[in-house]
């Protein structure tokens, strides 16, 4: 039955003078990653030792300072896992591992056995503390939860006691906080806190998990900044969040709560997860860097990550997944193409980014800019100019930008598909470099005629199989030709357009020409590419009066 009559909306969080709409995120927080544990269980096949290995240098080199490694109490291949980091000594000095718990005397030892001789640690015990979980779950009531958290932090206590010789950090999570009173909250966490004693030199985290997000991001903000305000030894309690995207909206709380106080952020690489997963972390961090942001984490190498986490759960990422899909930084759209290009023709390297569509550099994360723009039937002209520029060089005019793409743009929707840079440059060849055409300079002399540095031009053209040899005068060798064609051909016509460049650096670069001629209200394009940019250019405006030629003959026939 669909009928939405029979869920409550969520009650919005009683707050006056609600700061963190004004606060602004200026640096990056402690990163927790739990691709070990949440990711991990949220697995149709949990990862094999050899994967979690993997994962966890990939969590190692991207910079995490904090790693959830597993639930060791729960499971023997998450008990193993985490012995085998601890006895081959592969966790880096300045990595704090993290083990997870439930408030169960016999889980927290267990828990503690897996870390025996790490030299420091985060022991994360939690119990679930939410109106459901107490009256329907556990069928308990304040005191009875309260009670199970304070003999929790008791035992975790107790047990670190016995091992001192690893540095310890104590965390608590009042797991499904969304879903719990604010002030009961409080008085969970403030009753773990009077077992634990911190100190600022030796705080403890309170991570307050959206176990399942069940409001709009704002309200978990409020709850943040709620507890912020209540809970007893502020400057020593590290505020950390877990927040889940069941409305699609993980990224956005957690940027809300950082800004409502809160110092961590426990999350997943791509955002694997439970039902629809958790926060993204590679969303949230790269948000900060699009911000001018220091993230602390080194995502530059996307493709890897990319890679290894596909590898590690078998999990797909999806082509428009933000920073990692491949194609969050392609344009199809004609209007965005061009945009796109003419933002990139006009910046200089070092200056500040601002290209239209595209939020960051693609190469910050080890992308190209052939991967910007891709061509099918809805692409204009500035993303085949694109194509043929960064790939091939060719800085077409805008004139011939709009006549090629026509040609790409018919062929796109033929097929029905996308046109590979390739397939474009093969179009391109096919209409403006084919060699078959039936004008064609053999050879040529010029001189300067006069003093006043008109050019006398003489050369032999094999035209439609016969040889024509074509004399004139003009401004320059291409008005001298152009003048002699007209002469020898009887055929009117004037050059529209023209454009010329290198197609690299350096002396023996190519060069190439585009000319368009004029003949009536008919327009002819000629291109053609030579090491001499005099050969080039009378080469171009043969293909173009080749055209012109053979178009004016098939007059004369019919």
């Amino acid at each position: 039955m669909y009928d939405h009559s029979k869920y409550k909306p969520f009650q919005p969080i009683a707050i006056k003078n609600r700061t963190w709409p004004d606060n602004v995120i200026e640096r990056a927080p402690r990163w927790c990653s739990v691709d070990l544990r949440d990711g991990n269980q949220a697995l149709i096949e949990p990862m094999s030792v050899v994967q979690k290995k993997a994962m966890f240098d990939l969590l190692v080199e991207v910079g995490f300072k904090e790693i959830e490694i597993g639930f060791p109490a729960a499971s023997q291949p998450d008990f193993d896992f985490v012995r085998s980091l601890v006895t081959e000594d592969r966790i880096p000095d300045d990595v704090t591992v993290q083990v997870l718990t439930q408030a169960r005397p016999e889980l927290i030892q267990r828990t503690f056995e897996s870390l025996k001789g790490v030299k420091k640690a985060i022991l994360h015990v939690y119990n679930s503390t939410s109106t459901v979980q107490r009256q329907k779950v556990f069928k308990l009531d304040k005191a009875g939860i309260l009670n199970i958290a304070v003999n929790g932090a008791k035992e975790v206590k107790r047990c670190a006691e016995l091992a001192p010789e690893t540095e310890w950090t104590f965390q608590y999570s009042p797991e499904s906080f969304t879903g719990t009173e604010s002030d009961y909250a409080v008085e969970v966490c403030n009753a773990v806190s009077a077992v634990w004693q911190p100190t600022p030199a030796k705080p403890i985290i309170f991570n307050l998990p959206s176990t399942v997000e069940m409001a709009t991001p704002n309200i978990y903000a409020d709850q943040i900044e709620m507890f912020c305000r209540n809970i007893n030894n502020r400057d020593s309690i590290v505020v950390s969040l877990h927040t889940h995207n069941d409305r699609g909206c993980a990224v956005a709380a957690a940027e809300l709560a950082v800004m409502a106080g809160a110092q961590r952020v426990e999350g997943t690489l791509l955002g694997n997860g439970e039902r629809t997963g958790n926060m993204d972390i590679v969303v949230m961090a790269m948000n900060m860097y699009s911000q001018g942001i220091d993230p602390e984490l080194d995502l530059r190498d996307m493709d890897k990550i990319v890679s290894v986490v596909k590898s590690c759960t078998a999990i797909d990422v999806h082509p428009r997944q933000p920073y990692s899909g491949d194609l969050v930084f392609t344009a199809f759209s004609g209007s965005h193409q061009d945009a796109i290009k003419k933002c990139l023709d006009m910046y200089t390297e070092g200056e500040t980014w601002e290209i239209a569509y595209l939020p960051i550099d693609p190469r910050d994360l080890g992308r190209t800019y052939q991967d910007v723009i891709r061509v099918n039937s809805q692409s204009g002209k500035g993303g085949v100019a694109y194509v043929l520029a960064s790939k091939f060089g060719f800085q077409l005019p805008r004139w011939l930008q709009i006549e090629f793409s026509r040609v790409v743009q018919k062929q796109a929707e033929d097929t029905g598909q996308e046109i590979s840079p390739d397939a474009i440059w093969g179009l391109f060849k096919e209409h403006y470099l084919d060699d078959s055409h039936p004008v064609r300079l053999d050879s040529f002399s010029m001189q300067r005629a006069n003093a006043a540095g008109r050019e006398s031009f003489t050369a032999g053209i094999n035209c439609f199989d016969d040889y024509l040899k074509v004399e004139g005068e003009g401004d320059g060798v291409l008005d001298a030709f152009v003048e002699a064609l007209k002469k020898q051909t009887d055929v009117d016509f004037e050059i529209m357009e023209y454009g010329e460049h290198a197609l690299g650096q350096g002396a023996d670069a190519e060069a190439v020409t585009y000319i368009q001629l004029k003949d009536g209200n008919k327009r002819y394009t000629g291109v053609a590419i030579s090491r001499d940019i005099v050969s080039s250019s009378l080469n171009a405006l043969l293909r173009a009066a080749s055209a012109l030629l053979s178009k004016n003959r098939e007059k004369r026939v019919a």
